[in-house]
């Protein structure tokens, strides 16, 4: 078992979780979104950015916000790319990470409103189980109990060790947080693609008690989501968006038909931003991987926006 230490610490490594949900989803999207074996990319993170009167090139990488510090590694050509870049954007300013201030005034928004608590939305015997698994994870009770079911989700997995963050010793890393690294070491400049007001807002347009529901498949299908990991791990690893675009279109326990809400509405709302980016000077985005491929993707939007698209981190088949 893993023990989770205190918890304020936690609260910017939950700002790059919040959508690691992403990697699951349900049938419900596998019909709003039938069509993504037409979008079969190459297999690359790393993606070049031109055309569409663009003055410099601009790069798009695709990161898995936690991944076993043994497992992680550097595309081909994405330092360079990186570093021929002027600024970098992530899906939110990592600087706001940093700033304890805003992160305290933010938490508020995490906590459900109108007074609910977990107990509020299952049976007893349900909230058992809740309260069971957080607890042998270490997280007392009377921290938990007003957050919103979709921020637990993050620890349903014991297998997640964030108690060391992503620092020297940790079993983790996290790609955004060594661009963030690297982007201060070269003074490059740094902005986010959305507020993270904006992803605490995402929260409330899904009802707690689906909130809650997710929370609670996520801890009693504990194997399932090891497996599914994994599986996520290692189409990573072989940089196949595709094959992650296409798990998502087919899992069937996850995000619970919010995908529009929780991804597709966000990619659509990126690109203006992107594009208004790219004109003023060339510029590195990092964002989940999840994002980039199928339709409706990252990549797909900005072809039909215009650009044309590259794969550099092309890896053989």
């Amino acid at each position: 078992m893993k023990i989770i230490k205190p918890f304020l610490p936690l609260i910017g490594i939950l700002f790059i979780s919040l959508f690691f949900v992403d990697c699951k989803s349900t049938k419900d999207s596998q019909k709003a979104h039938a069509a993504v074996e037409n979008y079969d990319l190459d297999p690359a993170l790393l993606w070049k950015i031109e055309g569409n009167g663009l003055a410099k090139v601009s790069y798009l990488f695709g990161t898995i916000h936690m991944i076993d510090a043994d497992k992680f590694f550097w595309p081909p050509k994405t330092l360079a790319a990186f570093d021929e870049s002027e600024q970098v954007a992530f899906e939110i300013d990592m600087n706001e990470m940093n700033d304890l201030g805003a992160q305290m005034g933010l938490m508020t928004k995490a906590f459900m409103k109108d007074g609910l608590t977990l107990k509020d939305l299952y049976s007893e015997e349900d909230y058992a189980t809740v309260k069971n698994h957080l607890s042998e994870m270490g997280l007392p009770m009377f921290l938990m109990e007003k957050l919103k079911p979709m921020f637990l989700t993050v620890f349903a997995s014991g297998d997640i060790d964030m108690s060391t963050g992503f620092g020297a010793g940790s079993s983790m890393k996290s790609y955004e947080m060594e661009f963030m690294s690297l982007a201060k070491d070269s003074e490059k400049a740094i902005s986010g693609l959305e507020t993270i007001e904006y992803q605490l807002s995402v929260f409330d347009s899904i009802p707690y008690t689906d909130q809650a529901q997710m929370l609670l498949e996520s801890i009693t299908s504990s194997d399932a989501g090891d497996d599914q990991f994994a599986e996520m791990m290692d189409m990573y690893l072989t940089q196949d968006i595709s094959a992650m675009s296409s798990m998502m279109g087919e899992e069937e326990a996850g995000i619970g038909g919010y995908e529009d809400i929780l991804l597709f509405t966000r990619n659509k709302n990126w690109i203006p931003i992107m594009s208004d980016k790219m004109k003023t000077a060339s510029t590195f985005f990092a964002v989940g991987a999840g994002h980039l491929g199928g339709k409706d993707g990252v990549i797909d939007l900005l072809k039909k926006a215009g650009y044309k698209l590259t794969p550099v981190s092309q890896v053989s088949k």
